[in-house]
C-alpha cells in the first residue's frame, strides 16, 4: 500500500477485528466517522489489503494438526516448486526465506500419518532437495494485527 493506514484507518480495521460482521453504519458509530467515510475507507482498504476473508481454523474442517516444513530447493527451480506447493491442498502458506532453508511451508493434517504423506508429497516435488518437518504443539500467540492497529491509533491521535 503506497500510503500507509492513518489512525482512523487502524481504528476501522480494529473494529472490523472485533465485529467483522458489523454494518458500514454501525462501524461509523463506534470510530466516530460518517458511513460515507467509513464505506469509502473500506473500498480503499480492501483494494489495498485484500479481502476481509475471514480466518477459518483448519482444525474445523478436520485438519488439527499443524506443521512447519522448511524446504531446501534447486535454485533455478524455484517457481515451478512454489507451483507445486501451491497444488497441494494442505499447504497454507508457503514463505521464502534467507538463511539455509530457501522455504518455509505451513500447512494442516488430519494426523500423524496424513502429515507423513504430505511431507512425502512435498518432498517428491521435482526441485525439492531436503525438507525438515515440525509439529505445532500448540499455539501460544494467535496471529494478530491488533498490538500494531493500537500503535499507529496512538501514535496518531491527537
Amino acid at each position: 500500500m503506497p500510503n500507509p493506514i492513518d489512525a482512523l484507518d487502524a481504528r476501522l480495521l480494529r473494529a472490523l477485528t472485533a465485529h467483522p460482521r458489523a454494518t458500514a453504519l454501525a462501524l461509523a458509530e463506534q470510530v466516530g466517522a460518517s458511513r460515507n467515510t467509513v464505506q469509502a475507507r473500506l473500498g480503499r482498504l480492501e483494494e489495498a489489503l485484500g479481502s476481509f476473508e475471514r480466518r477459518i481454523d483448519p482444525a474445523s474442517l478436520g485438519y488439527p494438526l499443524s506443521a512447519y516444513v522448511t524446504v531446501t530447493v534447486v535454485q533455478r527451480l524455484l517457481t515451478p516448486v512454489s507451483e507445486a506447493l501451491a497444488a497441494v491442498p494442505e499447504v497454507l502458506e508457503v514463505l521464502g526465506m534467507t538463511g539455509d532453508e530457501d522455504l518455509l511451508v505451513r500447512l494442516a493434517a488430519r494426523d500423524a500419518d496424513d502429515l507423513y504423506r504430505i511431507a512425502g508429497r512435498l518432498l517428491a516435488i521435482e526441485g525439492v532437495e531436503r525438507t525438515s518437518t515440525s509439529m505445532v504443539m500448540r499455539t501460544l500467540v494467535e496471529h494478530r494485527v491488533t498490538p500494531l492497529l493500537d500503535r499507529i491509533t496512538a501514535r496518531q491521535t491527537p
